[in-house]
């Protein structure tokens, strides 16, 4: 297979909406992709093309945070969600995506990206519970991770809130 990354057109959210709709038990990404970009509060959505049949291989979004440091408003993303089509797992889809994404990120000047995941899944793109330690968050806890994107520089002074876009409130409410 091969995958092709581009960021995401107008003429992918139905194919987007399928595509989180099968990769998740529940409804709930879907309406999370749906609050943000409706919101204006999404960054940044990429999209793997598997170039063999033309279908949606995978999708990433990172949306907008409000984050302080030293009382200063820090350039921050949320990553969420990642999602891959049910046919692409284990094909390094996700991974191709995250990294993608970073890059963009970091060439684009965002300070920091917060994800909310598994250490060990996270961990292997330089995301860390300790670089999100100290943040108020309604998500704090080992969970909670960050990863500093200009060269791993992290903003110095006092952390204040990292506060997710309004529509992460919302996950597990119907539309």
């Amino acid at each position: 297979m091969t995958v092709a990354i581009r960021p995401a057109s107008g003429g992918d959210v139905a194919a987007i909406d399928a595509l989180l709709r099968a990769a998740f038990p529940a409804e709930d990404e879907a309406l999370l992709v749906q609050r943000l970009c409706v919101t204006g509060d999404m960054v940044l959505t990429l999209v793997a093309d598997d170039e063999d049949d033309g279908m949606l291989a995978g999708m990433i979004a990172f949306s907008r945070m409000a984050v302080d440091v030293a009382d200063r408003s820090v350039a921050a993303v949320a990553l969420a969600p990642v999602a891959v089509a049910p046919a692409h797992r284990r094909e390094g889809v996700a991974e191709a995506l995250i990294r993608a994404g970073l890059e963009h990120l970091a060439d684009a000047g965002v300070h920091l990206c917060f994800v909310l995941g598994d250490p060990a899944y996270y961990g292997r793109f330089g995301f860390s519970a300790d670089w999100a330690q100290g943040f108020a968050s309604p998500y704090a806890g080992e969970n909670l991770l960050a990863l500093p994107l200009q060269q791993g520089a992290m903003p110095c002074g006092v952390r204040g809130e990292a506060i997710h876009a309004d529509a992460f409130a919302l996950l597990g409410q119907a539309a």
